[in-house]
Order: structure tokens, then sequence, then C-alpha cells
């Protein structure tokens, strides 16, 4: 199970030379790899809501006959020491819907975007500050269903080269939390517990990131790329063997 193993020590291939200057660079190389390289992930591998018996809680597609809203989410990556960091928000008891939960910067893309790039970074901008041509976009995750408020979102990978600094609209963004992919990797990150959601008593794993519980939707999200990476670092160390 995803929660159940991981490990970090060695996670990280060797680079190229010409990265040795930062060494933060091994990261972005496992991300990359990951974004590029096809993979089927079986469900035990990703962070999914589940009933007691360990199915799929989780609607993967709308009902038959329901259009869903189209949006896209920022993994916004950038530099922290040796690791690499990404930006959580923090939703404000303003918006319309998951009020107080923990999720990526994003939201419904709009008529002249260009697509699930343009919206992830147009949507970064209004609710962070982050300039859109300060993020270099290494990739997308698989498209996402969220039931309760019928959006299928893209998530976007990208990469900025420094810390941010955030223009917090508040209207929108409570606060903003961040983890390093190396806390994403260790399991001691990843707690699940029996809940009771619509009526049904479910198992749900989460990340515990700053005293909050990233679950769900986002939870999904990051658990995709963590397990990507995983993917990628095994193929990489068969190549190099």
């Amino acid at each position: 199970m995803f929660y159940r193993t991981a490990d970090v020590e060695g996670a990280l291939p060797t680079v190229d030379i010409a990265y040795n200057d930062a060494p933060w660079a091994g990261w972005v190389h496992l991300v990359r790899q990951a974004l590029n390289t096809t993979v089927s992930l079986p469900d035990d591998q990703l962070l999914l809501v589940r009933d007691l018996t360990g199915r799929s809680f989780r609607p993967r597609e709308p009902a038959p006959g329901i259009i869903p809203r189209i949006g896209a989410v920022l993994i916004a990556l950038y530099p922290d020491g040796a690791d690499l960091r990404l930006l959580l928000t923090v939703r404000s008891n303003q918006v319309a819907s998951h009020r107080g939960e923990v999720s990526l910067p994003g939201g419904a893309t709009d008529p002249d975007d260009a697509g699930p790039v343009a919206t992830a970074l147009r949507e970064c901008a209004e609710e962070l500050g982050i300039a859109p041509d300060s993020v270099t976009v290494l990739g997308t995750l698989t498209p996402v269903y969220i039931p309760p408020s019928n959006f299928c979102i893209t998530p976007v990978v990208g990469l900025l080269d420094a810390r941010p600094h955030l223009t917090i609209n508040h209207d929108e963004v409570d606060r903003v939390i961040t983890a390093t992919l190396r806390e994403l990797f260790d399991p001691a990150t990843v707690v699940m517990e029996r809940w009771t959601l619509h009526g049904h008593e479910v198992l749900v794993p989460f990340f515990v990131i700053d005293g909050y519980k990233v679950w769900g939707a986002t939870a999904l999200i990051l658990s995709e790329l963590v397990a990507r990476m995983r993917h990628a670092r095994i193929a990489y160390n068969a190549e190099a063997s």
C-alpha cells in the first residue's frame, strides 16, 4: 500500500554533472522522469478514500448525463536547500466549496484560457501573486474528478527558480502551508483514519502537513506524483545497474 512503504534514502538518482551546483537538482530530474514516463498506477499506490473492504469509494468520473466543469491546479515547486518544496493553500471561509480544506492553487477554466496550463498559471497568480512567466512547466498528471463540486481538474507541475514572494488573495486563501517532496515520501507523513462521509463508514488516508489533514483530491494528486517518482526511480536504478 502507498502508506505502508517508502524509501527516501537512495531516492535520488545521480544526475548530469551540469546540475552539481544545485543540491536540489536530483529532485527536478526525478520529477521530469516521472512526468515523461507512461505508467499505469494501481489504486493501492494512491491515497484514495476506500470503503471498509478496501475498495475505492471515490467516483473516478461523473454519472451519466452529468457534464463536469473544467479546471486546473498547480503543483508549484521551488528549491529549498537540498529539497524541492511545494505550496498548498488553506481555502478561506468565503469560497463556494471546500471551505477550510487544504488544496493546490487553481480553479475553473476561463473561456480565454488556452488549456489547463494557462488556467493553472492564471489561478495561481490570482490566488498567490506568482507571475505565470516565473513558472517553468514540467508536465501534467492525470485529471481528477471532484464529485462535490462537479469539477474535473488537471494537475499541472511547475518549477520556480526560488522561493516566491506571495501576495495572498484572502478572499480565496486563508493561509499558505508548504511541504517538501522528501516529506511526501516519508511514510510517517501519511495517516489513515475511519470517517463517516455522506452516511458511509470509510477509510480516509491523508498527508499530515503543518498540522493539517491533506485528503481527498489533493492527497490523490500528490500521491500520484510520489508514485510516479517511485516508478521513475526504480526504472533509473534498473538501467544504471
